[in-house]
């Protein structure tokens, strides 16, 4: 008799596939913002070299870079970093032979972050102009903790706890840290007058639609309102009023170190580009006029 044997065949993974499954563990615990910016700009370069990932050579790297010269400088970068992170986790993990990304050099941008610090006036009022008292709170937070928008978006009345007259939030921030900012009595009153008879497991700032988080595009819009109320130009953010704490904060004389633990800073190099995006002196003051 003769027996058929039924061999169950292992199941093919397509290079596509693995591709994926790289991304994937590459953006795995990164910011939500990290994960849609990082994974547009891998999917268009997978989609430029047509090649699995373990044959990008340096020269395709180059014909890529080539290919972006029509994006600004700024947002070139953005795409490098992304595309070199992504090639230097691949070679971390063994999945690539070799980290060819490391040979690509990045163009020189030019910082604008002087562009984009509100002056004290500008913050006061865009606050002011705000006439629904919830976006006119989370105007406030933003600018006096210094708070990134996922931060904002993610909290809970259980992260918020009074501290005498005033009060402090508890922030899961950009690595993983955790960090705690106290709070301006002003700020801290102003939140419990919102709360109402929200629980600890509730959010801060509720959506109307839905009663979820806000998410990060509707605090979006708030922000571009307020700016647009207050007669500011630009493509303002609400990163711009982080921006403003860490400017306002240096010009008053808090300590770079302080300034550096409440935005959760990794460096203080970070922190001190707000020194150098507005200086309090040049030696061009000392030049006769």
């Amino acid at each position: 008799m003769t027996k058929h044997l039924t061999e169950t065949s292992p199941v093919e993974i397509t290079l596509k596939q693995a591709s994926e499954r790289l991304l994937e563990m590459w953006l795995d615990g990164h910011s939500p913002h990290t994960v849609d910016s990082y994974r547009r700009s891998a999917r268009r370069f997978l989609d430029f070299v047509n090649k699995p990932l373990h044959l990008v050579t340096l020269a395709d790297l180059q014909l890529w870079r080539a290919s972006l010269t029509h994006l600004a400088p700024s947002s070139q970068g953005t795409a490098m970093a992304a595309i070199k992170s992504l090639l230097s986790f691949g070679h971390q993990i063994g999945v690539l032979p070799t980290n060819v990304g490391i040979a690509l050099k990045s163009p020189k941008v030019k910082d604008t972050l002087n562009e984009r610090i509100l002056n004290e006036e500008e913050v006061m009022t865009m606050i002011a102009n705000e006439p629904d008292e919830r976006n006119r709170v989370l105007l406030r937070l933003l600018y006096a903790g210094g708070l990134r928008v996922s931060e904002l978006c993610a909290l809970k009345w259980k992260d918020l706890k009074s501290r005498n007259q005033s009060g402090q939030v508890t922030v899961f921030g950009k690595g993983g840290k955790t960090r705690t900012v106290l709070l301006p009595s002003g700020v801290w009153q102003e939140l419990c007058q919102i709360r109402g008879k929200s629980r600890g497991a509730d959010p801060v700032f509720p959506s109307r639609m839905g009663g979820g988080h806000l998410d990060r595009t509707q605090v979006y819009r708030i922000v571009k309102a307020a700016a647009s109320r207050a007669g500011i130009e630009g493509n303002v953010s609400p990163h711009w009023l982080r921006h403003a704490h860490a400017s306002h904060s240096l010009d008053r004389g808090a300590p770079l170190h302080l300034v550096q633990a409440t935005l959760g800073h990794s460096s203080v190099a970070t922190t001190e580009r707000y020194l150098h995006a507005r200086p309090n002196d040049s030696s061009a003051m000392y030049l006769p006029e």
